[in-house]
């Protein structure tokens, strides 16, 4: 053969011979389909025709001879040329199978017969039927000796195509996929289970079967949201469980949506029967006015003995029908666990998130929530994800749901396996628990089960899902329960006669029915909502029930902590201007310079650390801080080391961690929710990079923040510091949207505070952190404050009190003087405080609402009793009238204030939007709104 005359840009040679010989079978398919010079370059080869004229890779064909004479190994001809080039054909056959052999997989109970893909078909590398029996070397297939071509193909299609697929070649890390190789290929992807596992597999699937029979016959009608068609899921926890035990695991943080979840609780969760019937039969009403969740929505907690005897502690979270915004919180509640535990390699936990297919692949949480998995402040040593893969959302099918392959496809983002499975074999869905199990545990990294299954029912038992899907519902009529075909499996293997079987189905049937008579009969149960376990000591409740506490620091104390934060190590170099701050908490903490903003966040934190109380601080761009005040965590001007002052206080001192979180506000937000849960002596804050983002967390905060107490028995001292103030900066950057956390506001299940000075804000991050009162606590932070002169505060006042609820008017004039009575909160205080200073008004008072939730009504009633009857009151806010804290107001303190002072508005008119987008119309606007609160015509 003669070498080409034209060459491509890329130069063939012995190390790329793959990709160059994938390049040749798509010329010989369709030459069209590459570059010119490409083409070019192969047209100068002989080529093998078909009697039809059909280009094809034969006998004569030599891979070696497609490279460049001087990077040839060998001679076209010979007899090792001519092997090498057969296994390289074997080689690239044995790399299609690993990277489309899942596409083939018989994974689809419902599907008809597999499609083929001529990529994975012998003639596609040119073999003949003589070459089935030809051996090739297998090293690169993990089975030891020389086989067949045949004897390849079986294992390929054993491994990848049976009850199995595999997506896991997009992993670029080659240790990891060569780890898999091993583990599937080793074995054809099966596992070989004694009689005892059998039989528990068996038991598990009929404990799921039973149940669902049962509730359907005892309760018609009633919503279950059935397991029906995917009750492999039940064998395959207890499996996982039980592998966990042997990984080591202490505890389990389970996140589902309600598709099975009655049946994972009294199976896996070991809820007792007759308390889900007497949910089932509502005999309790009392129990729940006004309060409560759904049967499928609760949450559970037991611990779990494994067969070797080891205790798992099992906790299924709660979860509203948002189905999978339960993930990051599940993750959360699982990273304070292993913190509180010292567990920092992550080996003693780990989260178990069961997915529903249409929800996997539509709602954005799912990403948001991958994305956090190898993140620092994120991690938990990897989750074990569960998609019980119905096939149906609702009523709408998977070409309406999603645009890719499968539902999993979004979990390729990370550089992990998925494990495509075939719900009705539960040998193979063993297999894949336990390959999942160690996969996970040998590289701590998040693993994906597709468990392939149908819906018998509707989306629930009173849907009829052969309006939408008619076709589909006459094959699942069809079929029998997966229960039925594994028992044929045992009884043809011998391992199970149909009177054990029987047994085993009638004991689970009595039990279920003794717990119903008993369910019937009992009284009502009145179990103590006192909090146990990490959270014994906390309540909740109203605020009157709260203690009040001092929260003030010794000033010598302040002082010190205050000057440790300046001290760097001698070989940091921060940068020049972060030098300068430096000097000035110097001064602070002589006295010399009053605190700012920041410093009075810092003292905040460093004082509760060295109370040993945790501080945890995440958020977009929080460790500098968005509006570069912070500066929690320092670079190294030359070599961009890192240095966190907060972290060196004292060697006793609790941890302070403060990290920037991905560009996410509903994952992070629900992250650092979960992480409150099992924290509840520590101080954990979530910021937002401008309050106004906040809103795109909004089901964390109205399914959870808001509501979990009240539906679930759940307290949270999470804190949520939303930056907040108009300032010209647009109407996205301006609102937090204080309204809308006033309109969740009732029963005193948040706090909402907008404070006005540094030592407030110290105050109240103490406070929150020493009562024992445990509520979700909201803050209206600075922006353009952090740095105005006026708002600062000394080391004295933050030596001394308490957190103010109010701040009554700083003029000492008599109250019989004032004419006005001006009513405000946060940022528009020094502005109307200046104005008033400016035009000498001081009969116009000015009383700082500082906490607008749980609103502080007797206080203000006694601030105002010294003020004149039919003395005018203002509510003024920057918001338009029909947000901020005017909305909840009208309608907590009516036209006139307790009756005596009318009461009326000054703020921007009702708007759909929050703010203008022109600077020059904010200051206009922001005049009106001045002399609207004094008095002055507009």
């Amino acid at each position: 053969m003669k070498p080409p005359t034209e060459q491509p840009e890329i130069m063939p040679n012995a190390s790329n011979l793959a990709f160059v010989e994938e390049l040749y079978l798509r010329y010989l398919r369709d030459s069209s389909s590459l570059p010119a010079d490409w083409r070019h370059y192969f047209e100068q080869f002989s080529e093998v025709h078909t009697g039809d004229g059909e280009k094809k890779l034969g006998p004569s064909f030599d891979s070696s001879s497609l490279l460049h004479p001087s990077t040839r190994d060998g001679a076209p001809g010979t007899k090792e040329a001519e092997l090498a080039r057969l296994q390289n054909r074997v080689d690239l056959l044995i790399r299609n199978y690993r990277v489309r052999g899942h596409l083939i997989a018989r994974t689809d109970p419902l599907a008809g017969p597999t499609p083929r893909l001529p990529e994975l078909e012998p003639q596609f590398y040119g073999f003949t039927e003589r070459d089935l029996e030809r051996q090739f070397s297998s090293e690169n297939f993990y089975r030891g000796r020389p086989l067949t071509l045949l004897e390849i193909l079986e294992c390929l299609r054993d491994t990848y195509c049976r009850s199995i697929g595999v997506q896991f070649m997009h992993i670029d890390d080659l240790s990891l996929r060569q780890w898999l190789q091993e583990h599937m290929e080793g074995t054809q992807n099966r596992i070989k289970l004694g009689r005892e596992e059998q039989l528990r597999i068996f038991t598990r699937l009929t404990d799921a079967v039973i149940f669902e029979e049962f509730i359907r016959k005892k309760f018609l009608g009633a919503k279950t949201f059935s397991l029906e068609g995917a009750e492999s899921l039940i064998p395959l926890l207890d499996l996982a469980i039980e592998k966990g035990g042997e990984h080591g695991l202490d505890e389990i943080v389970l996140g589902m949506a309600h598709r099975g979840r009655l049946n994972v609780l009294a199976n896996i969760m070991a809820k007792s029967p007759r308390e889900i019937f007497r949910e089932f039969e509502d005999r309790d009403p009392e129990l729940h006015v006004g309060r409560g969740d759904v049967k499928y929505h609760l949450g559970h907690s037991n611990d779990w003995q494994t067969s070797s005897g080891r205790n798992i502690h099992l906790s299924l979270c709660f979860n509203p029908s948002h189905v999978e915004f339960v993930n990051p919180v599940a993750l959360g509640r699982m990273r304070a666990k292993q913190d509180w535990a010292g567990d920092t390699e992550r080996n003693r936990g780990m989260v178990l998130l069961i997915h529903g297919d249409a929800a996997f692949a539509g709602e954005g949480i799912v990403q948001e929530s991958l994305n956090l998995s190898e993140l620092e402040a994120y991690g938990t040593g990897g989750t074990l994800h569960v998609i019980v893969n119905n096939q149906i959302g609702f009523t709408t099918c998977p070409r309406e749901g999603r645009s890719s392959t499968y539902a999993t496809d979004v979990a390729k983002m990370l550089q992990i396996p998925i494990f495509h499975v075939n719900g009705e074999d539960p040998e193979a869905v063993a297999q894949v628990v336990r390959l999942s199990m160690e996969f996970r545990r040998t590289f701590k990294r998040d693993v994906v089960i597709d468990m392939y299954c149908y819906r018998r029912l509707g989306h629930n038992e009173g849907d009829e899902p052969a309006f939408t899907q008619p076709v589909l519902y006459r094959a699942i009529a069809k079929r029998k329960p997966v229960r039925e075909s594994y028992l044929q499996h045992l009884l043809e293997l011998g391992g199970l006669t149909r009177k054990e079987a029987n047994e085993i189905a009638a004991r689970r049937h009595e039990h279920l029915e003794k717990e119903l008579s008993q369910a019937r009969a009992e009284q009502p149960i009145r179990r103590s909502q006192s909090p146990v376990c990490v959270w014994r000591g906390y309540y909740g409740g109203r605020e009157s029930d709260a203690e009040e506490i001092e929260t003030g620091v010794e000033q010598d104390r302040l002082s010190s902590l205050l000057k440790i934060q300046t001290i760097l190590p001698g070989d940091f170099h921060p940068h020049p201007k972060i030098e300068r701050a430096m000097q000035a908490r110097r001064e602070m903490a002589l006295g010399k310079r009053p605190l700012d903003w920041s410093a009075a966040e810092a003292l905040a934190f460093a004082t509760l650390a060295t109370e040993a109380v945790r501080v945890r601080l995440t958020g977009q761009d929080t460790a500098r801080g968005t509006f570069s005040q912070r500066h929690a965590v320092l670079h190294d001007f030359e070599d961009d080391r890192t240095y966190v002052p907060l972290r060196h206080l004292s060697p006793e001192q609790a941890p302070v961690e403060i990290y920037n979180s991905p560009l996410s506000e509903l994952a992070a937000l629900g992250f650092e929710y979960g992480y409150s849960l099992d924290c509840p002596d520590g101080l954990i804050l979530w910021e937002a990079q401008f309050g106004d983002f906040c809103n795109a967390a909004q089901v964390i905060v109205d399914q959870f923040i808001a509501s979990a107490e009240e539906k679930w028995c759940r307290l949270s001292g999470i804190v949520l510091l939303l930056p907040h103030g108009f300032e010209g900066m647009g109407p996205e950057h301006s609102s937090a949207r204080l309204e809308r956390f006033l309109q969740l506001a009732a029963e005193d299940n948040i706090q909402i505070l907008y404070p006005s000075t540094p030592a407030q804000y110290f105050h109240c991050l103490r406070r929150q952190a020493l009562r024992r009162w445990r509520k979700p606590l909201v803050i209206m932070t600075p922006k353009s404050l952090l740095r105005h002169p006026r708002v600062i505060s000394s080391l004295a006042e933050c030596a001394k009190g308490a957190f103010q609820r109010i701040l009554p008017d700083s003029l000492s004039a008599p109250t019989e003087r004032i004419e006005r009575l001006i009513l405000c909160s946060g940022k528009i205080y020094y502005e109307l405080d200046q104005h008033r200073q400016k035009m000498g008004r001081n009969d116009v008072a000015i009383v700082r609402v500082e906490q607008l939730y749980p609103f502080p009504e007797q206080m203000l009633r006694s601030i105002v009793e010294f003020y004149a009857d039919g003395t005018p009151a203002h509510w003024v806010q920057e918001e338009p009238e029909n947000m901020g804290a005017w909305p909840y107001l009208r309608v907590k303190l009516g036209e006139k204030l307790f009756n005596r002072l009318p009461l009326s508005v000054v703020s921007r008119p009702e708007s759909a939007s929050p703010a203008t987008g022109s600077a020059s119309v904010h200051k206009q606007e922001q005049e009106k709104v001045l002399a609207a609160a004094f008095g002055y015509a507009s």
